[in-house]
């Protein structure tokens, strides 16, 4: 017998053919979940005959993997009854000491008690959303932006509107303009978005003027800033800027991680924050998981206390320019006239802007038959935009397969132009017509 009062769940019918009898129970903010673009592309990109530009996976080859080994071997034997027990919803004191040394590569000073680790950058993210972000309000973010972060804000049934970037950044009066409109028509603006160093998906450096611009805008507008920085230490041919919190203090929070610099597999992050901030994302994070993972906090800080960590990313960096360097002579020796794209000086990724008529989204499908994969711009926009462009990862593929994979996608796009100019129905029409007619040439 059912108790009056309690909440029950369908019972499925015999007659219900719905795939999921449970799709009338689940909360409205469920229809913001979307699945990844770049996670869609995983399990056709990780063929090893497809040469894969799209995913953003770090290369950890170069990792002194034998000496770590030892190490965690000595932090089980000797501290392993604490490394494995619950922790603090903080995180452990020690790796928030270190944490602070290595911001301190970006000219921040910051404070350990500040800092919340996080199980990765990606989970500090969804605290701020959660912590700042009711249904309906606004979040500011450039114009493209960091996929994983669209999909964070859409879960949390936001609003996202794009502020235009150029090759420095954020263009201030385009921040300031959307601001004054969005007060306008009285929505709620909780924070801007921003990746201001080796952008994810442009690799868009923002300049130390943009930097101070952008900040004074946010002051003047009571704006807070969320500075997603990943890959800010991969820099490929100058020194680290300064990052957007040594800049200011008070109206940003600063989201760092382990992933590029370190390995992506210890999935440790954190969120630096002003003070009544941090104690609202100490509490949503112990709601969450009660405390980010205490093993693998103790096992980075030990690889922080004992290995040159600052020699490691060196080892990176020169890792990572070999690559970028082989995208860009690629890209320029195989690349259609009229195709643009990025210079960035860090980080994994190029931005390329195809001619007029090509669609990167309808393309893809010719170009994984061509044993060649990327990211289409679509996925970087919360309003369907960038159907001219495309995201390459530079990554993970050697240089001899980036510059056999540029070959390829450059064959690829030439048969799309051409089936343009043919039939001059569309790109879409035009290769309807072509697979249909016959199977696609070998153009490996």
């Amino acid at each position: 017998m059912r108790q009056s009062g309690a909440v029950s769940l369908p019972e499925p019918s015999r007659r219900d053919t719905r795939l999921d009898t449970y799709v009338d129970a689940y909360a409205e903010r469920t229809h913001g979940l979307t699945v990844s673009a770049v996670r869609a592309l995983f399990a056709v990109a990780n063929r090893p005959e497809v040469v894969s530009l799209a995913g953003g996976m770090p290369n950890i080859a170069d990792l002194p993997r034998d000496a770590l080994a030892k190490a965690v071997d000595r932090l089980i034997a000797e501290r392993g009854t604490q490394a494995m027990q619950y922790g603090s919803g903080q995180g452990e004191p020690f790796m928030r000491e270190k944490i602070v040394e290595v911001m301190a590569e970006e000219q921040i000073h910051a404070h350990a008690d500040d800092i919340v680790v996080t199980c990765g950058s990606q989970q500090a993210l969804d605290l701020v959303t959660r912590v700042f972000c009711d249904p309906g309000d606004v979040v500011l973010a450039e114009a493209p932006s960091y996929v994983g972060a669209l999909g964070t804000f859409h879960a949390y049934q936001c609003q996202v509107v794009h502020v235009a970037m150029d090759d420095a950044g954020i263009d201030p009066v385009a921040l300031r303009g959307a601001l004054v409109s969005l007060k306008a028509a009285g929505k709620r603006v909780k924070f801007l978005y921003t990746i201001p160093n080796f952008q994810n998906p442009t690799g868009v450096t923002q300049t130390l003027e943009r930097r101070h611009a952008i900040i004074e805008i946010a002051k003047e507008h009571d704006l807070l800033i969320i500075e997603d920085n990943p890959y800010g230490l991969l820099t490929l041919d100058a020194q680290p800027m300064p990052a957007l919190r040594s800049l200011e203090d008070e109206n940003v929070v600063y989201l760092g991680s382990f992933s590029k610099i370190f390995a992506p597999g210890f999935r440790v992050g954190w969120a630096l924050a002003p003070h009544a901030v941090r104690e609202k994302l100490v509490l949503t994070q112990e709601a969450a998981t009660l405390c980010p993972p205490v093993f693998s906090q103790f096992a980075i800080a030990t690889y922080l206390e004992e290995f040159d960590w600052r020699a490691q990313i060196t080892t990176y960096r020169d890792m990572y320019r070999e690559r970028r360097d082989a995208m860009l002579t690629g890209l320029r020796e195989h690349m259609l006239e009229g195709t643009t794209w990025t210079h960035p000086e860090g980080g994994f990724f190029v931005w390329v802007t195809l001619p007029e008529g090509l669609d990167s989204q309808a393309m893809l499908p010719r170009a994984v038959t061509a044993r060649v994969a990327y990211t289409p711009g679509t996925a970087f926009y919360a309003d369907g935009m960038g159907s001219r462009n495309m995201r390459l990862s530079f990554c993970f593929p050697t240089p001899e397969r980036i510059h056999e994979g540029t070959r390829r996608l450059g064959q690829v796009l030439e048969q799309e132009l051409e089936l343009h100019r043919t039939f001059g129905l569309g790109a879409e029409a035009a290769r309807h017509h072509d697979l249909t007619a016959g199977p696609a040439p070998d153009i490996s």
